[in-house]
């Protein structure tokens, strides 16, 4: 999987954990805030790959 793909799906991973945050604080559901924030980071750490298969390809 190319560094490009990697950053797309962290991007929406991070999206949609923000979202399960916002409508978990607004149910007052702390298990859907939970699961927000570990897509979220899940997100993040996808792009984090991505941007590391860019710096590896580059001469």
């Amino acid at each position: 999987m190319s560094g490009t793909k990697d950053k797309v799906k962290g991007m929406a991973n991070e999206a949609m954990g923000n979202v399960k945050q916002g409508v978990g604080k607004a149910t007052d559901n702390e298990k859907l805030r939970a699961e927000g924030k570990a897509q979220e980071l899940k997100g993040e750490a996808q792009q984090v790959k991505g941007d590391v298969k860019d710096a590896i390809k580059k001469p």
